[in-house]
């Protein structure tokens, strides 16, 4: 909660900071400039909210030189009390080529990036945002009691998870048995008992899988080197499929994908798939009987754009705005399979394309159905 709050007022000081006055050969431009963005909410006011912050803040100007420094990122930075560094250059404070390089590529795409380095004996991490005209800022904050929290917090849910799991397997066990004893062909009120037993009981046990996945991904770090390798995104996508044949083949629905192509990129193969799979198991589940599901992927830039498209009901308003949030679930009259998810697939999707650098998305296709693309850097 302490990071949402830093980054969201990162984001409003950092706009604010960036939009302030500036020479304007138009009159019209100057007294523009010189208005308040906030009415009600002066520069003043937003200064000294960036000087009391608990975390460390840099302002950067569009020459990467530092504009403001609050004590708290001074401190992090080891750097001395008298030493004055607002209009340096940032590389004169912090020596570190992949920061350089952080900033240049943050200011080309616009989006926010996390890196993290040693500054003497200390761990830090930095988050970079990006302003107007080249501005930017950068969050700093001490590794050592974010890695306490992350690791306390992985613990608990690991341990959450190991003890559920047991009892889990125990009354899957004893749902089994039951089946073989009363017989669930049977038609009576016992089988059918005992079948509704077998399909809870086989749900919790997905959800606490996918709750063990979500953990780990949102404590793991983006872009980790050592979990990547070049693979092609197609070919991914062709292997998720084959895992679903079965189940869509049971139901007729049958995969139409566009021109084949090799798309290139890197990645971490058992997430990538995850993430693919979670994909094409909500296509199926809006799937009608006999239906299409449709698998495309483009190239845009530096960036694949792979989309999958159901022929079922659409996504409601409510599905375009919460769709990605964990458990939520569309209006169940719209699901066309039986099979229940856990709530947290679209999440976990989610979560696999921001630690990737790229993004997922939703739409309403003009011509019926849902579509969701998965915007991914190629990074080769």
């Amino acid at each position: 909660m302490t990071l949402l709050l830093a980054l969201g007022l990162g984001v409003l000081i950092g706009w604010v900071l960036f939009r302030g006055p500036r020479r304007s050969s138009a009159p019209a431009a100057v007294e523009a400039s010189a208005r308040p963005v906030l009415p009600g909410l002066g520069r003043l006011q937003l200064l000294a909210w960036l000087e009391g912050a608990p975390q460390g803040w840099l302002v950067l100007d569009g020459e990467q030189r530092i504009q403001a420094i609050n004590p708290r990122a001074e401190r992090l930075l080891q750097l001395p009390a008298d030493r004055l560094v607002r209009g340096q250059p940032l590389r004169a404070v912090i020596q570190q080529a992949e920061l350089e390089e952080a900033i240049l590529s943050v200011g080309r795409r616009g989006r926010p990036q996390r890196l993290e380095w040693w500054q003497g004996n200390e761990p830090l991490e930095g988050v970079l945002l990006a302003g107007g005209e080249g501005w930017g800022a950068l969050w700093i904050n001490s590794r050592r009691s974010l890695e306490s929290q992350l690791d306390q917090q992985s613990r608990w849910v690991s341990d959450v998870a190991h003890e559920l799991k047991t009892p889990l397997t125990a009354l899957l066990l004893v749902g089994e048995r039951l089946a073989a004893e009363v017989g669930t062909g049977t038609g009576g009120s016992g089988g059918v008992l005992v079948e509704r037993l077998q399909r809870e009981l086989k749900r919790l046990q997905e959800l606490v899988g996918d709750l063990l996945e979500l953990s780990s991904l949102e404590n793991s770090l983006p872009l980790d080197e050592r979990r990547y390798e070049v693979l092609d995104l197609w070919e991914m996508a062709e292997e998720a499929w084959s895992s679903l044949r079965p189940l869509a083949e049971s139901r007729g629905v049958r995969l139409m994908a566009r021109q084949r192509q090799a798309c290139l990129l890197w990645a971490d193969a058992s997430r990538l798939h995850r993430a693919l799979l979670n994909l094409f198991e909500n296509a199926l589940r809006y799937s009608p009987d006999g239906g299409v599901v449709e698998l495309g992927v483009a190239s845009s830039g530096l960036w694949w754009e792979l989309e999958v498209r159901d022929h079922g009901p659409g996504l409601s308003q409510d599905d375009l705005v919460h769709l990605f949030e964990r458990f939520y679930r569309g209006d169940p009259s719209r699901v066309r399979s039986q099979q229940a998810g856990s709530g947290l697939g679209l999440a976990i999707v989610q979560q696999i394309a921001l630690t990737h650098g790229g993004r997922v998305q939703a739409r309403n296709h003009p011509d019926g159905g849902a579509v969701i693309e998965l915007v991914l850097p190629k990074g080769v």
